[in-house]
């Protein structure tokens, strides 16, 4: 009987010490779950200001760039058609010196084949003779026959390689004339390409300071900006004939197109809390008074 209620005593605390740890379980994970609703709870009770100021930070930024990069067209537009033209001149001079190499290879070409021609005319004087002197020893007709055909033959080539030595030298001449005229054009379009690379230069050099430090604000600012926001912006920038991706609301209509905008529309714009595109053209909008604008 002893045994028995002591076994029983022994389970009853087990029972027991299990009940209380159960319990505090239950007391944790309560606790646990509490701290996260309220972890949850704080995030989603965040005002939505935060959100709104982001959103309007990000439109300001994007002006910024937007200035920055309408600057730096400026500068573009101030050296004209300069480098297009100063690349076509150091194209047309390339040109020129393949051409002119090309005649030379040409040229040297048709001197080697002249050369040729003369060295088969020696050959044929050289046969004429031999078959001249042996026709003095001649035993028959038919040896007679066979060398006044050979030496009529190599009169023949003579001929022949005479004809051919004009034609080269005809077009060895007109090769040279080719030559001069492609160098006379070459030191012409060298001059121009001198004064217009000057001209170029002197432009650049006065501008090349500003335009440095506004690529590199540029660069500082697009760190701050959302990629796909950057890509957005610069896909616009250059589908846009002038360059202008963000713009402000002038006289009610968008500063891109010009094409009116709604009073709800411009509403939305000033409340900053979205981007905002126009309708017509796509550019981003922003109200005046984040453009600095009054």
């Amino acid at each position: 009987m002893a045994k028995k209620e002591q076994i029983i005593e022994k389970q009853e605390k087990k029972t027991t010490s299990k009940k209380r740890s159960n319990a505090i379980d239950d007391i944790t994970g309560s606790s646990a779950n509490e701290k996260l609703k309220a972890t949850t709870s704080k995030k989603q009770d965040k005002p939505s200001a935060e959100k709104d100021l982001s959103i309007e930070r990000k439109l300001a930024n994007l002006y910024c760039l937007q200035s920055m990069l309408s600057e730096i067209d400026k500068i573009k537009t101030l050296r004209g058609e300069l480098p297009l033209e100063v690349q076509d001149l150091e194209d047309e001079v390339a040109g020129l010196h393949t051409r002119i190499q090309n005649f030379q290879l040409d040229s040297k070409d048709i001197e080697t084949a002249i050369g040729q021609q003369k060295i088969k005319i020696s050959d044929s004087h050289t046969l004429i003779e031999k078959y001249q002197q042996q026709l003095d020893n001649v035993r028959n007709n038919r040896e007679f026959d066979n060398l006044s055909k050979e030496i009529e033959y190599q009169g023949l080539e003579i001929e022949l390689a005479e004809k051919k030595i004009k034609e080269f030298t005809q077009e060895v001449k007109m090769i040279t004339e080719e030559i001069q005229k492609s160098k006379a054009l070459l030191d012409e379009r060298q001059s121009d390409l001198k004064s217009k690379k000057e001209e170029l230069d002197e432009i650049i050099s006065e501008t090349k300071i500003q335009e440095e430090q506004l690529r590199e604000k540029a660069k500082q600012i697009e760190t701050t900006i959302d990629p796909r926001l950057l890509m957005a912006f610069k896909r616009i920038r250059k589908s846009a004939r002038n360059g202008l991706a963000v713009v402000y609301i002038q006289r009610d209509a968008c500063g891109g197109c010009f094409n009116k905008i709604p009073p709800q529309r411009q509403l939305d714009i000033k409340l900053r809390k979205k981007i905002i595109v126009c309708e017509h053209c796509g550019r981003i909008m922003i109200d005046p008074q984040l453009a600095g604008v009054e």
